[in-house]
C-alpha cells in the first residue's frame, strides 16, 4: 500500500508541477491582474505537497506509523488548498464561457462590434485534462495514505 501511495503521489506531483509551470510561465505569479489565484495559496499548496512527499519517502524506508499520520494530516491541508484553487479555476472558467457567449451574441446583434474583451487568466491556460488527472490521482493518494496509516492491506 505504501508503494502504491508513493506512485500515485509522484504522478500527482508530476501533473501539479506541470500546472505550476504553466501558471508561472503565463504570468500567474506576477501581481499584474493576470491571475485570480493568490500566489501564497498556490505556493503553499506546492510546498506542503512536496514536503509531504519527502516525508512519505522517509516513511516508506523507516516504517514509523507516526510519519504516515503526519503525511496524511499534511495531505488534508494540501487538499483544502487544492480545493480552493480548483473552485476558483472552475468559477473563472464558467465566467469566461458566459462572457464569450455574451460577446458572440453581442457581435451578432451589433454588427460585429463588442466592448467586452475576454481576459485569459494564467490559470485558464492549464489544460482541463491536467487538472482532472491531478485531482483524481490526488484523491487516490489521500485514500492510499490513509489506508497505509491505518495499516490496512499490509
Amino acid at each position: 500500500m505504501e508503494l502504491a501511495a508513493l506512485v500515485t503521489w509522484v504522478i500527482t506531483a508530476g501533473f501539479g508541477f506541470f500546472m505550476l509551470g504553466t501558471w508561472i510561465s503565463n504570468g500567474g505569479a506576477r501581481d499584474t491582474g493576470s491571475s485570480h489565484f493568490p500566489p501564497p495559496v498556490v505556493f503553499g499548496h506546492f510546498l506542503l505537497a512536496a514536503g509531504g512527499l519527502i516525508l512519505w519517502i522517509v516513511y516508506v524506508f523507516v516504517d514509523k506509523t507516526l510519519l504516515a499520520w503526519i503525511a496524511f494530516a499534511d495531505l488534508i491541508v494540501v487538499a483544502g488548498l487544492g480545493d480552493v484553487l480548483v473552485l476558483r479555476w472552475m468559477k473563472d472558467r464558467r465566467g469566461s464561457a458566459s462572457t464569450a457567449a455574451g460577446s458572440a451574441a453581442g457581435k451578432r446583434s451589433s454588427g460585429g462590434t463588442t466592448t467586452t474583451q475576454a481576459v485569459r487568466l494564467a490559470e485558464q491556460r492549464i489544460p482541463t485534462p491536467a487538472v482532472v488527472l491531478h485531482g483524481l490521482f490526488a484523491v487516490a493518494t489521500v485514500v492510499l495514505v490513509l489506508l497505509s496509516a491505518l495499516e490496512i492491506g499490509e
